[in-house]
């Protein structure tokens, strides 16, 4: 581009001779008043008589920040005793510039004090070296995925949707990850189980965020979850192979359904909502909304929960969305009655009365009251039925609404789902015969399109090829699929490839090996890394490989190191899946105390003459004639200590992957 003459040159652009707002003037403080928001909940009464005020002086404060302690059970046990002992009691009875600074509170409704509340400002941070100190700290866990920031009541449905260790689970709208994670660790309740027989696919639309939510889940080092990228309000119905070799159609034990929405009770954190906010979001997405709920119960299995939230506190997108899914159910849905779960969680209950505004200020009770040129915007299903005893039978004050100011928190809305009988639409669900593929498996519902049916049927010969070679994905090309670009395929090894030998012989895997279950994301060359997914996983991506785009799946558990070669073995074990892996490892242990544990962690590359007498000893019975070097690869375990000096109290078990 050309360089502009006779451009005037601003040599000092903070300059301000006008009193405008020039480049040092900084952004203009939004002012947090917004009347037509005021004006719909106040006629809304989803505020009780009296708390308006409070539930207004509340909404205009800044969100305090909220922790959640990830990652398996004892795990996340040591984190909390150490924040409880070291950092919490430190903060106790402090004063910065003669103000009294609050501790952290657990959050009483969250089980095992997992969760805490810290009302900490920034500037305060800055102030104070125990403050500095108590910061640093949770910097450095939530970078390793041990803590986690995460909003108090988006943390609440996925305690809802009560997880086993064998329920199939699929959260529908995902990203960023934080329930995602909440799910995961339910799932992994049991840490002596790696491989539970439940798994979490987790979906997206937007393709960006999935990688969001891979970063996420990944801190988790799970070989049963799979990120998928797909409209949740057309989710692919996937497929599983039985024992008989019979294909099911796959339901799912647990669905969270964390819909978009306006968000318009999250202005505590996202104050342009202040400025931004009309009824219009909310009328916009009320369609979408409830398409995506529907497709949800429609994939529930009989007996399975879902559990519908927003961060709004609107009942166009929230009561009128599950009433209108209750009514088209006809009876296989029930909205149940959760009152009695996470005691110390103040709620209020739904409503079953509402009306509908528009962006101008209008009011209708009733959709008879709706303009011809409203009806566009306006739908029938945002009004509440006009059948009493119909709208009695719903029971939606079996809904929960989260007010800010009963618990310091931002608002929310949460309804749980119980499937009785198969859809109405719906009710013959039939197995997939072997050789056919059942129509509607590519997409469930009444407006399926004729071109889907026949793809439907031609793709059967392409996933049979498919999950013979053990293939999840088609050569990777440029040519534009159903989902768009492919992702690098899934390869999944066959028990006998050679691959599998000198890693076998070198750390002396158990015969109960699941090789099937391990992968690669390459058809050719040499493997750089070999990932597990759980047989459950498997069997969804071998049989739906057409069906869904999946992003990223399965833990990495083994990489290439060329410089092995040499011992017998190219390929070192990777620390993420090393929990994974080592129930299965029988050769090239070593038991170390936790003074080794403090060395390995301390200091950079430290050498084998560092470590504990008795763990030096281990190490050199490591040594062969062919494995010169003393650790060359192998899995160090720590002691459970009950009481260490410099540790009080700690009782840890530490597993980790060592080479020379």
């Amino acid at each position: 581009m050309g360089k502009r003459k006779n451009r005037p040159r601003n040599r000092d652009r903070n300059v301000n001779t006008d009193n405008k707002p020039g480049w040092g003037a900084g952004y203009q403080e939004i002012i947090k008043e917004n009347k037509l928001y005021e004006e719909y909940y106040q006629r809304q009464k989803i505020v009780p008589e009296g708390e308006w005020d409070q539930f207004m002086a509340t909404m205009r404060e800044p969100l305090p920040a909220t922790i959640r302690i990830t990652g398996y059970k004892s795990h996340a046990e040591e984190i909390l005793h150490c924040l409880k002992t070291k950092y919490f009691q430190e903060l106790q009875d402090l004063e910065v510039d003669g103000q009294k600074i609050e501790a952290p509170l657990p959050l009483s409704w969250y089980p095992g004090e997992l969760a805490w509340h810290i009302n900490i400002s920034r500037k305060m941070l800055r102030k104070s070296p125990v403050l500095e100190k108590f910061h640093q700290f949770l910097v450095s866990e939530t970078e390793s995925g041990n803590i986690s920031r995460q909003e108090a009541v988006s943390m609440i449905p996925p305690l809802l949707l009560d997880i086993k260790a064998h329920h199939k689970i699929l959260d529908m709208c995902a990203a960023p990850g934080s329930k995602t994670a909440q799910l995961i660790e339910m799932l992994h309740s049991d840490m002596n189980v790696a491989f539970p027989e439940g798994f979490v696919i987790a979906n997206d639309v937007d393709n960006k965020r999935c990688y969001l939510l891979v970063h996420q889940s990944k801190r988790l080092h799970s070989p049963c979850i799979m990120v998928v990228n797909h409209d949740a309000s057309n989710i692919p119905r996937l497929q599983m192979m039985d024992s008989d070799g019979q294909r099911n159609i796959l339901f799912y034990d647990r669905i969270l359904c964390d819909v978009p929405c306006s968000g318009d009770a999250t202005l505590r954190k996202n104050i342009d909502v202040w400025k931004k906010w009309t009824t219009s979001n909310s009328l916009q997405l009320h369609g979408l909304q409830q398409r995506i709920a529907i497709r949800g119960v429609e994939q529930l299995a009989v007996g399975g929960r879902m559990v519908y939230s927003t961060c709004s506190l609107n009942p166009i997108e929230n009561e009128a969305v599950i009433a209108t899914i209750l009514g088209k159910s006809e009876g296989t849905l029930e909205l149940i009655d959760v009152s009695s779960e996470l005691p110390g969680l103040k709620r209020m209950p739904g409503i079953t009365s509402w009306k509908v505004m528009t962006r101008e200020g209008h009011w209708y009770a009733e959709w008879s009251e709706v303009p011809e040129n409203k009806q566009t915007q306006i739908r029938p299903t945002m009004f509440p039925l006009k059948d009493p005893e119909r709208l009695k039978a719903m029971n939606l004050e079996r809904c929960i609404r989260i007010l800010p100011h009963h618990q310091n928190t931002g608002g929310f809305f949460v309804a749980v789902l119980e499937k009785k009988a198969p859809m109405p639409w719906n009710k013959r669900e039939p197995k997939l015969r072997h050789k056919e593929m059942v129509a509607d498996s590519l997409v469930e519902g009444t407006n399926e399109q004729s071109a889907e049916m026949e793809e439907s049927k031609t793709e059967e010969g392409e996933v049979s090829s498919a999950s013979k070679e053990g293939i999840c994905c088609p050569p990777p090309s440029k040519k534009m699929k159903l989902f768009g670009f492919k992702e690098d395929p899934f390869v999944f090894l066959n028990e006998d490839d050679p691959i599998f030998l000198p890693i076998q012989k070198f750390y002396q895997l158990d015969p109960s090996f699941p090789k099937s279950n391990v992968l690669t994301r390459t058809h050719e060359g040499k493997k750089r890394h070999l990932y597990m997914v759980s047989k459950e996983l498997r069997n969804v991506l071998l049989h739906n490989s057409e069906r869904m785009k999946v992003i990223n799946t399965g833990i990495k558990v083994l990489s290439r190191n060329n410089d092995g070669e040499e011992f017998g073995c190219a390929f070192r074990l990777a620390q993420e899946g090393i929990y994974t892996l080592n129930p299965y490892i029988n050769e090239r242990i070593i038991k170390i105390s936790i003074e080794d544990v403090m060395v390995l962690l301390t200091q950079e590359n430290p050498f084998i003459g560092k470590l504990t007498s008795e763990s030096q000893k281990q190490a050199k019975k490591l040594k062969t004639p062919k494995v010169q070097s003393a650790l060359s690869c192998c899995v160090a375990g720590g002691e459970r200590i009950q009481s260490v000096p410099s540790l009080p109290g700690m009782s840890v078990s530490i597993i980790c992957e060592c080479w020379e």
